[in-house]
């Protein structure tokens, strides 16, 4: 099972156990699919960029993102399919790891969609959000954003997304 969610309490509801921080939304998930191994990824770039933003392998603008999960041979099979689809991989550890990609954190969304153009409007902010072609994101800086990865307060908020305005 490929976790490619995001906790947004404003969206899904406040959950004491994620609230709380003695698990990730990705934990969570395992527990709910314990016949199925979960692994994270995908779930720390906008839709646009995950479709414009795929290259080879070996290219010089292709991009990186992270992998969690507890079940090591289900990584593989997923970085695998990371490769096929357009991307490295970054093995950032187990689902307990997999707060580093999450909303909130220096890898989620941001750096792949480049800089934000300021003084813009609601609708110019938007429309950049949806023409903009992003940034490439390798490995060497993914690594680099989850390292600098802090654990703060669970959960994404809408207004800190692009395309919320």
């Amino acid at each position: 099972m490929i976790d490619t969610m995001n906790y947004y309490p404003e969206r899904d509801g406040h959950i004491a156990e994620l609230d709380s921080g003695d698990i990730t939304s990705s934990e969570l998930l395992q527990r709910h699919l314990a016949d199925s191994p979960v692994v994270k990824t995908v779930q720390n770039m906008d839709w646009i960029r995950l479709y414009s933003r795929a290259r080879p392998a070996g290219t010089a603008d292709r991009s990186a993102l992270p992998v969690a999960g507890d079940d090591p041979a289900a990584k593989t099979e997923i970085i695998r399919l990371l490769a096929v689809l357009g991307y490295d991989a970054v093995d950032i550890g187990t689902l307990a790891d997999s707060w580093r990609c999450e909303p909130g954190t220096p890898v989620y969304v941001w750096p792949y969609l480049g800089e934000r153009p300021e003084g813009t409007t609601k609708e110019e902010t938007q429309r950049w959000f949806r023409e903009a072609p992003g940034e490439p994101v390798p490995t060497d800086r993914v690594k680099k954003l989850i390292d600098a990865a802090v654990r703060g307060p669970v959960g994404g908020t809408f207004a800190a997304l692009p395309f919320w305005g």
